[in-house]
């Protein structure tokens, strides 16, 4: 598929003002100018991340509110329960808190509730708030979830059973009536940062408890590696204080990480030093599996396990959950792209809903993303769920899904999410009006635009910039996230040095060169472009640069991202 090339602009006074006094190469600066790093000060702090950094979590309204509460607890003996979302950050948030809990209070009076996915659904539940109920708990901490939940914090309060909600998702006008709402998001709080995640936002609790009852800092930033690993699952922008908080909980990693993080590490054979990128694709899908799979629980048991062999239990239990996701979602991907592909009408529409009542709810989001791959447009992938039909919607960059579902709303029973992904229920025999009127609103309102992919590149280079210096520095721009992603490179009009190949009819190992200068590339999944690269025309073509090592020699090499015939700068 052709993406469109977004290079992105940078004032050239700027640019070398920022060599200038960093001393570093104009195109160092001119990736960092196009992140907003414009200061030495600034590239000092981008550089070295440091907790002097983190802004201080009182700023968070509800803080005295709910630190209060928890004290109160601990004074009268309460029975405390955490309450968490069944995801990545979710489960990390659950395992940070109840562990830290555990240190202050009587360790009896701790528990947590993970709701079931296919039972329960997301979010608080009246199944966790009964279990509450049930087992004499008086106070519930909800973390990565609950800032919805209104009428279920009411039915909580009923029974004299107080809730203090640690949520990151955007706040509705009306809010739960719950004793404390810790939410940077919400109207009123003046915490600068607003994109932590549930984990971050639990994190800066434990931060002001642990400064109450003079803990030594040890006692939370011992849970640096369950931040990073949630900040990093989440997809949540990877700058300020989330860059600090990955940057330090990455370094916790990689020297003495939590035994459920180890123990994945191993099983996944994840190649020390870890970075986010490896993370994302190893840790994350293996804790998701969990809660797509089976029952969550077992993901926070392997979080909080106090010994090395009982974290590599659950982890293998999540790790087998895993491989039956993989094999689960690749099935439905292959029904789902067949169902596309012989239906004419389908092809052709601005949206993707589809619908099969054997599919497994647990993966159908993935589904959806996999579908965007080839179809690239708004996406909805739906299974039977009891008496209803329910799924996950994905967007595009660019289209605000939540609106056009609400634009549809007449024929959901429920639906929610945000801009990019979404969730929804309706009655089966509602299906085809529902994907009508989605069709008709998507193909009336997007921007022709976001039906192609953008590809942004930081900056054009020529091969001559290149070298293992650069590549050096380029990798001290970790942790890479969104808003922060790997730099992308753009070197123009260079020519196919020979002896490129085809591999296995899927990717292309070639040698590009321009001037005098030829360097290797890997392009994966490019088989659509053999034909541009073998005519002998120059070429354009955007990359990351990546390291290749071969019987102990490493060379520097680039990681393919575009290939597209070459054209002046003029005409970009």
């Amino acid at each position: 598929m052709q993406k469109r090339w977004k290079i992105k602009e940078t004032g050239e006074e700027k640019v070398l003002a920022l060599s200038n006094v960093m001393k570093v190469h104009p195109l160092i600066a001119r990736i960092l100018v196009g992140r907003g790093i414009e200061q030495f000060e600034d590239a000092k702090k981008y550089f070295r991340p440091e907790l002097s950094q983190l802004h201080d979590p009182w700023l968070m309204k509800d803080m005295d509110l709910a630190v209060d509460r928890i004290l109160t607890a601990i004074d009268q003996r309460e029975k405390i329960l955490v309450f968490g979302d069944y995801d990545v950050d979710g489960t990390s948030s659950v395992a940070l808190m109840i562990q830290f809990l555990r240190k202050i209070h009587d360790p009896a009076l701790v528990d947590f509730y993970i709701p079931h996915r296919q039972r329960e659904g997301y979010g608080v539940s009246k199944a966790g708030i009964d279990f509450a109920i049930q087992n004499a708990f008086s106070l519930i901490i909800s973390v990565d979830c609950g800032i919805k939940s209104i009428e279920l914090v009411g039915y909580a309060k009923d029974y004299a059973i107080d809730f203090i909600i640690c949520d990151h998702h955007l706040p509705d006008v009306i809010l739960p009536d719950a004793v404390a709402i810790l939410n940077p998001k919400q109207t009123g709080c003046e915490y600068p940062y607003k994109e932590l995640c549930g984990c971050g936002v639990a994190f800066k609790l434990i931060t002001t408890l642990s400064e109450v009852l003079n803990l030594p800092d040890e006692d939370y930033l011992v849970y640096l590696d369950l931040v990073a690993i949630a900040i990093a699952a989440d997809i949540v922008p990877m700058t300020g204080e989330n860059r600090t908080l990955c940057f330090l909980g990455l370094k916790k990693i990689n020297e003495n990480p939590n035994h459920g993080i180890r123990a994945l590490m191993t099983l996944s054979s994840l190649v020390s030093p870890a970075s986010i990128t490896s993370l994302v694709f190893t840790i994350a899908p293996r804790v998701n599996a969990a809660g797509r799979m089976d029952d969550a629980r077992k993901a926070v048991l392997m979080f909080i396990a106090l010994e090395y062999p009982e974290a590599l239990l659950y982890a293998n239990l999540l790790h087998a959950d895993n491989s039956d996701r993989r094999e689960t979602d690749s099935t439905i991907t292959e029904e789902a792209l067949a169902l596309i592909d012989a239906d004419e009408i389908l092809i052709n529409r601005y949206t993707t809903v589809l619908y099969q009542s054997h599919w497994h709810k647990g993966v159908v989001g993935i589904v959806a993303s996999r579908l965007i791959e080839k179809y690239y447009r708004p996406t909805i992938v739906l299974t039977q769920s009891g008496a209803y039909a329910s799924g996950s919607a994905r967007s595009v960059p660019g289209f605000n899904l939540y609106e056009a579902l609400h634009a549809c709303r007449e024929w959901l029973m429920g639906y929610g999410g945000h801009f990019a992904a979404a969730g929804m229920t309706l009655v089966p025999e509602n299906i085809e009006a529902f994907s009508k009127k989605f069709e008709e609103v998507v193909s009336e309102t997007i921007e022709p635009r976001f039906l192609t992919p953008e590809l942004e590149i930081d900056a054009v280079a020529a091969f001559s910039d290149l070298d293992f210096k650069m590549f050096r520095i380029i990798e001290q721009m970790e942790p890479f996230g969104p808003e922060n992603c790997k730099p992308v490179l753009a070197s123009l009009r260079v020519l196919d040095g020979g002896n490129s190949k085809l591999l296995k009819e899927k990717h292309i190992r070639l040698l590009v060169k321009q001037g005098e200068i030829i360097f290797p590339g890997i392009a994966f999944n490019m088989a659509d472009k053999w034909p541009l690269v073998q005519s002998g025309a120059p070429l354009d073509i955007a990359y990351t640069l990546d390291v290749n090592e071969w019987n102990g020699t490493k060379n520097l090499q680039l990681k393919i991202l575009d290939i597209r015939p070459g054209i002046n700068v003029v005409n970009m």
